[in-house]
């Protein structure tokens, strides 16, 4: 399945793509969808207004988790384009609700950094309530994908060790357009391309299946330290080709347009603005 949160006019909708229609699900957004046990049989099986595809207003996919748990340094190129060794363990850091944007939102480019960048990542979105989970629990917790750009403010980014003051900028963070099941895409442990284009040149390229840490790991470690919620975001990593490492550099500016893309889930394709 394909499922999506959209904009109408009466607020926003959980809803399956069925062919050209997205159909509703009865739901408010896939976060009240997913905290459903059975959740997979009533996304399944819904026969709700039916909305033209072509038309959709895509919110975040899930407008307000718990948290989002990003993961830095996860495919090999990047590590080695930022100039560090391959890391023993993940190295995580947070975002929150307020950073998403749906995924043709424009993004505002904010007015206080010079070094906008981008980050295509594949997220990881949780169906099921996991606390120290082994692989069977963390794959059973895992209820699809979904595509992230986790644009950053370099230059607040390296104002310190910590990453956090460059990450979690409000309404940047283009997720979605649709999270999809893991059937969908050849299980939890995915091999798909992912690229990041900025208008229309390709910047980014690579693969998951070249992630240190894959999803399920993933989730079985960070379900370590804190509880996972249905609806929580884990953003994989992002490949080699960011802006930051260039020389030299390059960075986003008003007017470009950038698409982050992931190959059997979709892209989010954004218009940068000036603040």
């Amino acid at each position: 399945m394909k499922l999506a949160t959209i904009r109408t006019a009466h607020g926003t909708r959980a809803v399956r793509l069925d062919g050209e229609v997205l159909v509703d699900l009865g739901y408010a957004d896939l976060g009240e969808l997913f905290a459903e046990a059975d959740w997979r049989d009533r996304a399944a099986t819904a026969s709700g207004t039916a909305y033209p595809a072509a038309e959709a207003d895509f919110a975040p996919v899930v407008p307000r988790p718990s948290k989002v748990v990003c993961v830095g340094h996860n495919y090999t190129g990047h590590i080695k384009e930022m100039g560090r060794d391959l890391p023993d363990h993940p190295t995580l850091f947070p975002k929150f609700a307020e950073t998403l944007l749906g995924a043709n939102d424009d993004i505002v480019r904010p007015a206080e950094t010079e070094a906008f960048d981008w980050e295509v990542e594949l997220a990881v979105v949780i169906g099921a309530q996991v606390r120290r989970a082994d692989d069977e629990q963390a794959a059973g917790a895992i209820a699809g994908f979904t595509v992230m750009n986790d644009a950053s403010l370099r230059d607040w980014q390296f104002r310190t060790v910590e990453w956090t003051q460059g990450k979690i900028w409000e309404a940047t963070t283009p997720v979605g357009p649709y999270v999809v099941t893991p059937d969908e895409v050849g299980g939890v442990r995915p091999a798909l391309e992912v690229r990041t284009l900025v208008d229309g040149r390709v910047m980014q390229r690579d693969d998951t299946s070249t992630l240190l840490f894959d999803p399920v790991f993933l989730v079985r470690y960070i379900s370590t330290a804190i509880t996972l919620n249905p609806g929580d975001i884990i953003a994989t990593g992002t490949p080699a080709g960011v802006g930051n490492a260039r020389d030299p550099k390059v960075f986003l500016l008003p007017g470009q347009r950038v698409t982050t893309e992931i190959s059997g889930i979709g892209a989010c394709s954004n218009r940068v603005v000036a603040a």
